[in-house]
């Protein structure tokens, strides 16, 4: 059965890329991803944990209005 692992930031990035968000941009503390006009914020550490990458993937799910399932998450 698979399971949530912890990610690297840069692979966070690229898969949010493929996603449709646009690359990263420099700004005040933290680097942005923008996706048509919604706005995120991508956290500075080199790796996210599990519990960080599920809260920040509630948010991009917020933002494309739909489930990313674990499955489509692996694939990407």
């Amino acid at each position: 059965m698979a399971r949530w692992s912890p990610c690297k930031r840069r692979v966070f990035i690229d898969k949010l890329v493929k996603l449709g968000f646009d690359p990263p941009e420099p700004g005040g503390r933290h680097f942005y991803m923008r996706h048509g006009s919604h706005t995120m914020s991508i956290p500075g550490n080199t790796e996210y944990s599990v519990p960080q990458l599920k809260f920040l993937l509630r948010e991009v799910e917020t933002i494309l209005g739909r489930k990313i399932a674990l499955k489509e998450w692996q694939s990407l």
